[in-house]
């Protein structure tokens, strides 16, 4: 700590210091927002999903995940399509990638009759890579 002894001038002088309060306050604040926005931003249609024993695979950058609903209906992310809609719908989501791989999601009470019939429309649409989800078992290894 300094002590001035010089009482000569009343002058004062500029402070070149950068003051970092408001940059560290505002960091904060952003911090805040993205935490709370990062869990809203998933994309997520609720369905209960059956348990599988096979080891889980890595998770590709931006998946396309088709759902199959209990009630027959279909959505691709959080949008819901008809049956007759979904070979556009998957253009569009694709950016006509035939190529990408399609994530079904069926719920287990969602006949099999109904998932066998949007695998049929995946085909004829021309996506052959067609990946099934389902929860991961406590019993897999």
């Amino acid at each position: 700590m300094a002590i001035r002894l010089d009482h000569g001038t009343d002058e004062l002088t500029e402070v070149h210091d950068i003051n970092v309060t408001p940059f560290i306050d505002v960091m904060l604040v952003l911090l805040i927002i993205f935490m709370v926005a990062a869990p809203l931003a998933t994309v997520d249609v609720p369905v209960d999903l059956p348990s599988s024993t096979a080891q889980p695979q890595q998770r590709p950058p931006n998946p396309v995940f088709l759902t199959i609903k209990p009630d027959g209906t279909i959505a691709i992310g959080d949008d819901t399509i008809a049956l007759t809609a979904l070979p556009a719908a998957l253009v569009s989501a694709t950016q006509a990638d035939k190529g990408q791989r399609i994530f079904v999601r069926g719920d287990k009470a969602t006949a099999y009759g109904q998932v066998m019939q949007v695998m049929n429309v995946l085909r004829d649409a021309g996506y052959l890579k067609v990946a099934l989800v389902g929860m991961e078992s406590r019993d897999a290894k």
